[in-house]
């Protein structure tokens, strides 16, 4: 990881976690996780069965400064908790603007980490952005509760890719003004 992106990603920290930069470490827990069908299938990128060494380079490539796309692991050791228990990015975009995206582990869902989480990052907003984009499967209102939860609004329906699911599935869009 350069310099650069270290200091753009900075590592937000509240009592209950830390979104810290992904590091190799991660990759154990992660594909322990995200090779879970649930969670898999509540997402547009993973894939499931998880292949071999699908986890190792999205690891890499979330080291790896790419001036677009930036990863935290939603890390429980300040509370006594996993270092470990989701992922949630940033994906810039132009115009001040960047998509949120996040997948917790099933072990702590319905517990507030995920609403806990994405206030956070977009309270710390790490690059000064105007506006953050999100969509959620629509066959995931509990998604979608964490980003109205977070101050995001409704702009509207579309679509989208599930590689876990092999089909487009229809989502929710939610945006932010900051």
């Amino acid at each position: 990881m350069s310099l650069d992106q270290i200091a753009m990603q900075p590592t937000i920290t509240t009592e209950r976690f830390a979104l810290r930069p992904l590091r190799k470490s991660d990759t154990g827990l992660i594909s322990h996780y995200a090779s879970d069908k649930r969670v898999a299938h509540m997402t547009s990128a993973i894939p499931h069965p998880m292949p071999p060494g699908a986890v190792e380079a999205f690891v890499d490539r979330a080291m790896t400064p790419n001036g677009t796309e930036y990863v935290w692991a939603i890390d429980g050791t300040n509370d006594g908790g996993p270092e470990l228990q989701g992922v949630i990015s940033l994906n810039r975009m132009d115009r001040s603007q960047s998509e949120v995206g996040y997948w917790i582990a099933p072990l702590f869902w319905n517990t507030g980490l995920a609403t806990e989480a994405v206030r956070s990052l977009v309270e710390g907003n790490p690059f000064a952005d105007a506006t953050m984009f999100a969509s959620v499967f629509q066959d995931n209102p509990a998604s979608a509760r964490v980003l109205i939860h977070c101050g995001f609004e409704y702009l509207g329906d579309a679509e989208t890719f599930s590689v876990a699911r092999d089909a487009n599935v229809t989502t929710w869009t939610y945006s932010r003004k900051l």
